[in-house]
């Protein structure tokens, strides 16, 4: 089996996989994305691109509109907030897309880092993903 083939059939049979991370095989398509190590040492400010498979959506009641995903690539996971007018403007890209490519501007708070989305785009791929946990 090639590294593809063998990433498909781990998902189809268990869903996970201990081979090679889905967004390696995106990451030749997209070399100047930053991945999640990058962002998270990225300065306040910066505006950057990145992509990646999604793990977990949230939309709290209390958030007033914000979204927040979870997007997670071979090396970590970015923590990625959505406004609620971009919400709006991307509701089916956001909401069922399972790899995405955003642009957006880095905001570090407290040590945390955040990428605030400016730009939400869908990777086109018959990459197979994990099930994102999404709550609403």
């Amino acid at each position: 089996m090639t590294r593809s083939e063998r990433l498909s059939a781990d998902y189809e049979t268990t869903r996970v996989t201990v081979g090679a991370h889905p967004v390696e095989f995106l990451r030749v398509q997209h070399p100047d994305a930053w991945t999640a190590a990058e962002v998270k040492h990225a300065a306040h400010g910066v505006r950057l691109e990145t992509i990646g498979m999604v793990i977990c959506r949230q939309r709290p009641g209390t958030a007033k509109g914000f979204v927040f995903l979870s997007l997670e690539d071979e090396s970590g996971v970015s923590n990625i907030v959505i406004t609620p007018q971009l919400y709006e403007q991307s509701r089916l890209l956001i909401a069922e897309e399972a790899f995405l490519r955003i642009e957006g501007v880095i905001q570090q708070h407290e040590g945390v880092t955040h990428l605030r989305a400016m730009r939400v785009r869908a990777l086109q791929t018959t990459v197979p993903a994990s099930e994102s946990h999404d709550f609403h």
